[in-house]
This record gives structure tokens, C-alpha cells and sequence, in this order.
């Protein structure tokens, strides 16, 4: 083996190795695209999936490979990316193994924000671009440090799925999310995305359920439908990507739960 340019270590314990900056990157989570795109990889990245569907303009042009779960193996093979960047749980293993035989491919494990601020640092230096990644990261910490704990304490229920319904546990990325807007999980002791019956959800008397825009498209007639079933339950939509992606829309993520109970309309105010 020639000596390699750049030798990383993956979130899962796997070696990577770079003889040179990747050209034709591969993304197959779309939190990790979108950072892809601030960090100003435009014409470097060739595939995405297609539930990548942010910045709008990578989503109308470049090519996807399928979805996060049923890649197109095919048509990663005729993209001949020179690295591609997945994730443990958005990704399947086996079909993530089957790739790293052929790619270097990098895999991220996100759990609460120390790792992400972690990936968004390790990308940068696989990509060489170190100092957007660092002005991200710092934009982040300068972000987060405004919120204090004090915007809700509200006991809250984050509801991902219908039918069944399914909510976040405490070992989620959102439920770190859910602490970092001053919310109080009510499914801090479950672990993963456990599923439940209206009647469980009565039970667990949370002070507001969160209807997320993803990966279900939670919409107006749901919350019609839970005050119809929990008349005395503040029932809200939620942008799902501020809860759940964890690549450069953390920047803005903090604006967006500040604007919660404010009834603040985040997207004229602060997203660009």
C-alpha cells in the first residue's frame, strides 16, 4: 500500500485511508449532505439519496442512489465514488459492509451533540476543509450557549410515526435535543423508538405532544385528532430536521426551539 495522504478513524472503529482529497463523495444520510453543501463540496459530491432533500438544488441534480435503508448498490458502482460517508443507525450494516469492500467509506455514530459537533470536525479534515468545518462548530457552541433551561420544562412526548404511533426514547439524538430546549422526555427511561397505543399515551400525561414533520409527515388533521382523544394536552407540529439532523442545521436549531412557545415565525426571522 502506498503511503496514504490521510488516515482516519471512523465513529465504529474503522480505519479509512485517503491517498488523496476525495473528488466524487457519496452521501447516504441527508443531515450529513446538507453539511456537505456548507462546507462548499458542490462539485465534489456526486450521489445523494433521496431523502436527501436539502439544499433544493443538490436534491434536483445530482444523482441518487436510492434510499437510506435500500441503497442502489448498482448505481453507487457506476458513480466509482473515492469515499462515501454513511451512518449506524440511518444505514444498513450489511449493506454498508458490502460497500466497504470496494470504498472507503466512513461511517458516523451521532448521540447527543458532543458527537456531532465530533463528525462535523472529522469531516472537514477527510475533505480538507478544516476551517469551514471549525466556523461551523463554533457557530454551533455560540448558538447553543444562548438557550438556557428555562424555555419550557414542559413534560413532552416527541412522536416520530403513526400507525402504530411510534415516540423518541431517551437514548435518541432527539431526546438530546428535546434537553436541550428545556423539554423533559416523558420516555426518558426507554430506549430507542418504542411504540404505543393512544391509551399508553393518555398514561404517560405529557404537557404537550410533538407531532414531527419526519420521518411520518405529521399534519394539521393529527392535531384534530389528538385533542379530539387528549382534550387538555397541548398538541404542536414540529420541524423534525432541528430535532434529528445533526450536520450544519444545528447552527439554527436553537432559534428554532427559542420560537417555539414564542410563536416566533422562525423562518422569516432566522433561517436564511
Amino acid at each position: 500500500m502506498s503511503p496514504a495522504v490521510l488516515q482516519i478513524k471512523d465513529h465504529t472503529g474503522n480505519f479509512i485511508y485517503l491517498n488523496a482529497p476525495p473528488q466524487r463523495i457519496i452521501s447516504l444520510v441527508p443531515s450529513q449532505t446538507e453539511l456537505l453543501y456548507a462546507l462548499g463540496l458542490d462539485e465534489r459530491v456526486v450521489g445523494i439519496t433521496k431523502f436527501c432533500v436539502h439544499p433544493d438544488e443538490w436534491y434536483r441534480s445530482k444523482t441518487r442512489v436510492g434510499g437510506t435503508k435500500n441503497t442502489d448498490l448498482n448505481r453507487i458502482h457506476s458513480l466509482k465514488p473515492d469515499l462515501i460517508i454513511a451512518n449506524k443507525e440511518e444505514n444498513i450494516k450489511e449493506q454498508v459492509e458490502s460497500l466497504m469492500k470496494d470504498y472507503p467509506v466512513f461511517t458516523t455514530d451521532v448521540k447527543d451533540l458532543h458527537d456531532a459537533l465530533s463528525m462535523i470536525k472529522d469531516i472537514g479534515k477527510i475533505t480538507h476543509k478544516q476551517d469551514d468545518a471549525g466556523n461551523i462548530c463554533d457557530n454551533i457552541n455560540k448558538a447553543f450557549s444562548s438557550l438556557t433551561d428555562s424555555f419550557f420544562r414542559k413534560r413532552a412526548l416527541y412522536l416520530i410515526w403513526e400507525n402504530p404511533y411510534m415516540a423518541a426514547g431517551g437514548d435518541t439524538f432527539i431526546s438530546h435535543m428535546m434537553r436541550h430546549a428545556g423539554l423533559v422526555n416523558v420516555l426518558q427511561d426507554c430506549a430507542r423508538y418504542p411504540s404505543l397505543t393512544i391509551h399508553e399515551i393518555k398514561a404517560l400525561q405529557p404537557d404537550i405532544i410533538l407531532l414531527s414533520s419526519e420521518p411520518f409527515p405529521f399534519n394539521e388533521k393529527h392535531i384534530n385528532k389528538f385533542k379530539a382523544e387528549i382534550c387538555d394536552t397541548d398538541i404542536k407540529l414540529v420541524d423534525g430536521t432541528f430535532f434529528s439532523w445533526y450536520g450544519s442545521r444545528l447552527q439554527y436549531a436553537p432559534a428554532y426551539f427559542s420560537s417555539l412557545l414564542s410563536m416566533t415565525d422562525f423562518y422569516e426571522k432566522y433561517y436564511p
